[in-house]
């Protein structure tokens, strides 16, 4: 069962798992489970998908429940009305807080302007040697991007020097390596934490928030660090 994390007449938010696809895709012809498919089925009622969530990334995936509502807030995702913030974890120690304004190219490549904010919440520092260093160091940071290009944060973080843990093809793979042979953990630690927006049609603000899920958890313990909602 998806976990549930708002719903009304008009949207359906949920708590989408690391490795769940948003819905059918040609690049994963192999994969029988959805979350357009899982969702519709559980609560009967047809949903539309009002953004996207990359296949590793879990957290707050929020679906419209009728078309004109579908179209309003994807407007508003455009126009960048929604408020998103991200968790992650981090090779290195970040700084306290920053701004990536760095431009990314579409596949098709047209350049597109894209910013990322970011705030420090934990360094740690862990009795794991990697490469010639006897250590290695980790940073969680509060991302909150101001654009909603594909794969944004992961490319913000690599463009820093400070990739996400478990991300591939962007991350360090001798870390992603590191992390699977020594913990067997191969879960991108990125997590949509939450979104807030204005509802379309009874002007409300809406905020909702996702907690994070095990494996992402269990990344937390390693690392020492204690995070609370």
């Amino acid at each position: 069962m998806l976990e549930i994390l708002f719903e009304d007449e008009d949207f359906v938010a949920i708590n989408k798992p690391h490795g769940l696809l948003v819905h059918k895709s040609s690049i994963a012809a192999d994969t029988s489970e959805f979350a357009l498919q899982l969702l519709r089925d559980q609560i009967g009622k047809k949903v539309y998908p009002a953004h996207r969530l990359d296949r590793k990334t879990a957290g707050v995936l929020l679906f419209s429940l009728n078309k004109e509502m579908d179209s309003a807030i994807q407007t508003a995702f455009s126009q960048n009305l929604v408020k998103k913030e991200y968790l992650a974890v981090l090779r290195g120690h970040t700084d306290p807080e920053g701004t990536i304004d760095y431009p990314l190219k579409k596949e098709n490549g047209t350049i597109q302007e894209a910013l990322t904010n970011y705030q420090t919440l934990v360094t740690t520092e862990i009795d794991l040697p990697f490469g010639k260093f006897p250590t290695s160091r980790y940073s969680l940071v509060l991302a909150k991007p101001e654009t909603g290009r594909m794969h944004q944060l992961r490319r913000h973080f690599a463009h820093i020097f400070h990739p996400i843990i478990g991300d591939r093809p962007h991350g360090c793979n001798k870390q992603n390596k590191l992390w699977k042979d020594t913990f067997q953990h191969d879960t991108m630690l990125l997590h949509a934490k939450s979104l807030a927006f204005t509802h379309p049609k009874t002007q409300e603000n809406i905020f909702i928030q996702a907690q994070i899920q095990p494996e992402f958890e269990r990344a937390l313990t390693i690392l020492e660090i204690r995070y609370e909602y």
